[in-house]
């Protein structure tokens, strides 16, 4: 295991992620620190980058160099983007940052920046047809992909920090500026030709830390229950309320807006606006945001470098075996139970009738299954549960992560609580608790068949007979062990399925 730091230098923020990366290409964040130095401030007026702000930055810098110097830190990959990029006095700066903090920050070119973000999105979503927007502090991408094939990107010189400064000093009300910013915004987008042949089914992604701040904003406002930000959807009624809310307040109150940062309350309405704007220019509602861009691209790239070439083709697996192999699951019993579930899934089709999309709940909850035994074995399935619903899970929307949550937690018949259950109401239903009652047995089954560790159940054959249903096994040696372990759970499955269960 290597242990890796990235460094992104924004025009607005510096980020540092701690990271540990496997030989197998999977890797985990261990610790991350945010600071705000606001870079780019104020360089729209000469092009340079101001005395004040560079030692805010080295400041911050050094703060990095600490913390990664305290985690043993092997290797470092810092980067720097728009206001660097632009800067008059960007040589200085580098040759500044290399002597007083130790780390050698390489600048990234538009197209590196844009290709990073479209990695980091490409790698943990399972949206085969987009277009991403990232609006950082002195610079906008534009990135348009369809079937998880790149097709068309474009950067725009400025950002949240960079509209600030050109519309909002002017003493006019946050009304006419945001209608400023919005106009000067349609007219760049009208010069970009590819943008008119854009699917109009496409869906829209928001990187940034402005679309996190919306994100977080609205989930304070409804008290959404889930921590994760990726793959949220702001609606478009909900991204306008809290459009029109940030342009009727003062700064002193946007301050005050819970999940608003201090350091970006000034320029999130800039960044609103322009967001506004591209909305009605491309027609577009919805917007899902990813927790994932340049960094996360970076550390593919440098994790898997196949992903230089192509995107991982299945995300969601990828995610599932990064989790499992940090938790110290059993690959081999992982898979097999998945394997088994599968089967189960497909054998009593006639009984439960779920759709094909309930496959990847019960996939889901059968890979982490076993990831609560790290915490204890006692109660492991609560733990296992907690851990899906805490994990970033890529390829995975919010209620299918409640689902497996619950299918993997779900012990025995009386053990969902109500009121467990009605904290995720706007994910899930009342029917859907008999749904992931079913699943949770036939995943706890599809275990069982595999108590010895050992893959002696190769396969599993249903017959559905009356009031029975007849499980016949496919053995490679003795599966006393298992069939014991799995005719345990009759009693349950009774209560669900209202048949019997046999075993041979």
């Amino acid at each position: 295991m290597e242990k890796i730091a990235v460094i992104d230098l924004g025009s607005n923020t510096a980020r540092l992620l701690l990271v540990n990366v496997k030989e197998n290409g999977h890797f985990q964040i261990v610790d991350q620190l945010k600071e705000a130095p606001r870079l780019g401030e104020g360089m729209e007026r000469d092009g340079f980058l101001k005395p004040q702000r560079i030692q805010e930055t080295i400041k911050t810098l050094k703060m990095f160099r600490k913390l990664c110097d305290a985690n043993g830190v092997e290797k470092t990959i810092a980067v720097a983007t728009a206001a660097v990029r632009r800067a008059k006095n960007q040589r200085s700066f580098l040759d500044e940052v290399s002597a007083t903090c130790g780390i050698k920050l390489r600048v990234l070119s538009a197209e590196e920046e844009a290709m990073y973000v479209y990695r980091g999105v490409i790698n943990t979503m399972d949206i085969p047809k987009g277009i991403i927007l990232e609006i950082g502090g002195g610079s906008t991408k534009i990135v348009y992909y369809n079937r998880r094939n790149l097709l068309n990107y474009e950067t725009l010189p400025f950002g949240a920090i960079t509209l600030t400064e050109l519309f909002c000093a002017d003493g006019s009300s946050p009304d006419e500026q945001a209608q400023k910013i919005e106009e000067f915004f349609t007219e760049q987008l009208k010069r970009i030709e590819w943008l008119k042949d854009v699917d109009p089914e496409v869906q829209m992604i928001g990187v940034g830390g402005s679309f996190r701040n919306l994100c977080r904003m609205k989930k304070i406002m409804i008290k959404y229950p889930l921590k994760t930000i990726h793959n949220y959807v702001v609606s478009d009624t909900d991204f306008n309320h809290v459009y029109d809310l940030l342009k009727s307040l003062d700064l002193d109150r946007k301050k005050k807006i819970k999940g608003l940062s201090s350091g970006r309350a000034d320029i999130l309405p800039s960044a609103l606006a322009a967001i506004s704007a591209f909305k009605k220019y491309m027609n577009l509602g919805n917007v899902v945001i990813s927790g994932s861009g340049l960094r996360t691209g970076i550390l593919f790239n440098y994790a898997m470098p196949v992903t230089l070439d192509k995107p991982i083709s299945d995300v969601l697996t990828y995610s599932l075996n990064t989790l499992t192999d940090f938790y110290g699951c059993n690959i081999a019993h992982t898979e097999h139970v998945v394997n088994l579930s599968i089967q189960l899934f497909k054998q009593l089709r006639v009984l439960h009738k779920f759709p094909r999309q309930y496959l990847k709940i019960l996939k889901v909850a059968a890979y982490m299954y076993d990831t609560g035994k790290r915490v204890g074995f006692y109660n492991f399935e609560k733990h296992s549960g907690y851990i899906i619903l805490n994990s970033n899970i890529y390829g995975l929307s919010h209620r299918d992560i409640v689902m497996a949550s619950f299918v993997a937690a779900n012990t025995a018949i009386e053990d969902i609580n109500p009121f467990d259950w009605a904290r995720y109401r706007d994910l899930v239903g009342d029917d859907d608790v008999d749904s992931v009652k079913k699943m949770g047995i036939i995943l706890r089954i599809a275990s069982a068949l595999d108590r010895s560790l050992s893959a002696v159940v190769k396969g599993i054959n249903c017959d559905i007979l009356g009031d029975s249903v007849i499980m016949k096994t496919e053995v490679d040696g003795d599966a006393t062990l298992e069939i014991n372990s799995a005719l345990e759970i009759g009693a349950d499955f009774r209560k669900i399925f209202k048949k019997n269960l046999e075993i041979l």
